[in-house]
């Protein structure tokens, strides 16, 4: 499928957390030198917001007065030990040089910083939110556009206007929902690794390298690509979930229990230590080989969500439904991401990261999956369950939410 036809692109914007930094690295970095309390009120002013119990003005104001006193320094060094996602380099080097104009619009991050990410990729543009600053500390104070609730259309219009470029001539890339007011609808919408909000609204969702997206920008067709070994490797460990019931059968539910709840604790101290830059072995072997490349710049968290939705599957909900629940999730999910991902070109409309022969395979795997262990008319109602919610664009995580609502439904019909 191609992307829209709305002529060639001039200017492409960019949010940045989430999209060329990691999201809410740097402020966590920061908080380290802020004492306890204060980092505690900073991500506590963070959980309102993601929950939409307050407003991004709220949010902003709170968290910089919170971080009154703190020398901008210490955020300069921060941003320095924060790595780009994968071919961030690369990707505005080759925007630059087919003459296209770069712009970084941040509502989280002061504009000071965000000119110095600029600088380092080569933004012609670097707007952020306007932060008090004397005699090198933060005042507290914050003000700007970007504050506003939908600040970062007010910014981008500014530019557009600077460029003398319509929306039809703007690519937006965002990851979340507070870039919602930057995809206009003329312009070309593409969701960066983006949340549930952003993929229904996007025209097009890119995930991995940044260079990925440089194609969707040159409004270039999509053409099919063959998995990576890292895409094996990561669908084949997800696929093998499908042997957790085989093992419950011949070990007992208890002792698969265990065992799972001691993979998710070395799993989670690997992860710990791999970011801190130590390699624990196994674990951060086979995190560096099956993870996502912008997975690998944080904490990665799928494995951890796919097994609790295993585990949490297994101890909620009897047998064979539970069993039937998590084969569909294992085998069906994988084959859906290999399938949509390589040889599929026809995107979902209400999804834009799922493909209709991606949702097709996964149907029919799931379905054979779950005949292991229930008869075929059930496994038949399972698979349209499970691969149902593998598709909606849900603010749950695939991952935990399939395999318990399939094993939920498969439990008053077995």
């Amino acid at each position: 499928m191609t992307t829209p036809n709305r002529g060639k692109t001039k200017l492409a914007v960019f949010d940045v957390e989430g999209v060329l930094v990691p999201r809410n690295r740097l402020f966590l970095e920061v908080g380290k030198s802020m004492g306890f309390v204060r980092l505690m009120k900073l991500l506590f002013f963070g959980l309102l917001y993601e929950i939409g119990l307050i407003t991004i003005k709220q949010v902003l104001t709170r968290s910089f007065l919170n971080m009154k006193g703190i020398n901008v320094d210490l955020f300069f060094q921060a941003l320095e030990t924060l790595p780009f996602m994968p071919c961030t380099i690369e990707a505005f080097a080759a925007l630059k040089a087919q003459g296209r104009k770069t712009a970084l619009i941040s509502a989280g991050l002061p504009t000071f910083l965000v000119e110095k990410v600029a600088a380092k990729v080569g933004a012609d543009y670097a707007v952020g939110v306007e932060a008090g600053v004397k005699n090198n500390v933060l005042t507290g104070e914050v003000w700007g556009n970007a504050t506003e609730p939908n600040g970062k259309f007010l910014v981008l219009k500014d530019i557009m206007e600077k460029e003398h470029v319509t929306a039809a001539e703007c690519a937006v890339i965002a990851d979340d929902r507070n870039n919602s007011s930057m995809f206009l609808k003329e312009a070309l919408k593409i969701g960066y690794n983006p949340d549930f909000v952003l993929r229904v609204k996007a025209d097009v969702v890119v995930t991995g390298r940044l260079t990925k997206l440089l194609p969707e920008i040159n409004r270039e067709p999509k053409k099919r690509t063959l998995p990576t070994r890292r895409d094996l490797l990561r669908e084949f460990i997800h696929g093998s979930g499908f042997f957790i019931p085989i093992l419950a059968i011949l070990f007992g539910v208890p002792a698969v229990a265990v065992f799972t709840c001691t993979v998710i604790a070395f799993y989670c101290v690997s992860e710990f230590a791999r970011v801190k830059g130590t390699n624990i072995p196994f674990f951060s072997f086979v995190t560096r080989h099956a993870a996502s490349l912008s997975e690998l710049r944080e904490f990665t968290l799928a494995p951890l969500y796919f097994a609790f939705g295993i585990l949490l599957t297994l101890l909620l909900f009897p047998a064979p439904a539970s069993y039937a629940g998590i084969a569909i999730f294992a085998l069906g999910d994988s084959t859906a991401s290999i399938v949509g991902g390589t040889i599929a070109k026809n995107p979902l409309h209400f999804n834009k990261s799922k493909t209709l022969e991606g949702t097709l395979a996964g149907f029919f795997f799931a379905f054979l999956a779950a005949c292991a262990f229930v008869p075929p008319w059930i496994a038949l109602i399972g698979a349209a369950i499970g691969m149902t919610v593998e598709y909606l664009p849900l603010p749950i995580n695939d991952n935990l939410l399939m395999p318990l609502s399939t094993g939920l439904v498969l439990m008053f019909i077995v």
